[in-house]
């Protein structure tokens, strides 16, 4: 994980004012650093697909969560996206299991050297993170790109998007239709793995 990585969890954390509540992360293994130090005071819950440094959780599915519907405060996930092969699919989890009100920190690069751990698929943009939120049906409360290289020679290579979103009560129609969607597209993605 790069310096500015951290750098800008630690400014969601201040901004947000996160001092308490389960955070749920998404992608938790320490490869080369962790946020678990910036939510000492928080029920930490580290997420990932297997056991390792900062694992509390093992997703043997990556796209079907072990965790009860709207059980975190807050979801976080950095660093993580670009090597899920079906993001959108993992998307809607961190969505289901964030409380209504609550938040979803996401940092994902927009640039940087190819680092397959085991895939590197994508790189996201701001409009990209708009699309998630109209797609999904939460709120995007803010979303910024750096755009030029950073100061740390470590992070000097990637850029981040960084997004902070909100998940609102669903209206039953609202619900109905989520439901559909993740059950169409854990079908599709069953059945185009099982072509191969």
């Amino acid at each position: 994980m790069h310096q500015s990585s951290l750098r800008h969890m630690r400014g969601l954390v201040s901004k947000y004012g996160i001092s308490s509540g389960i955070v749920t992360d998404i992608g938790s293994m320490d490869v080369n650093g962790s946020y678990r130090p910036l939510f000492k005071s928080c029920r930490y819950i580290g997420m990932d697909m297997e056991s390792g440094p900062g694992v509390d959780v093992i997703a043997k599915d990556p796209y079907n969560y072990p965790l009860p519907s709207r059980s975190s405060d807050l979801v976080i996930s950095g660093q993580a996206f670009e090597h899920m092969e079906f993001f959108w699919i993992a998307w809607l989890e961190m969505c289901r299991i964030v409380k209504f009100g609550g938040l979803i920190f996401l940092l994902a690069p927009s640039r940087g050297p190819e680092h397959r751990y085991p895939v590197d698929c994508w790189r996201f943009y701001p409009d990209g993170f708009r699309a998630l939120a109209k797609w999904s049906g939460v709120e995007l409360i803010e979303v910024a790109t750096d755009w030029e290289p950073d100061a740390e020679p470590d992070s000097a290579p990637w850029g981040d998007t960084v997004g902070v979103f909100r998940r609102y009560r669903e209206t039953v129609p609202g619900r109905i239709r989520r439901r559909l969607l993740i059950q169409s597209i854990k079908w599709l993605s069953a059945t185009s793995r099982s072509d191969c």
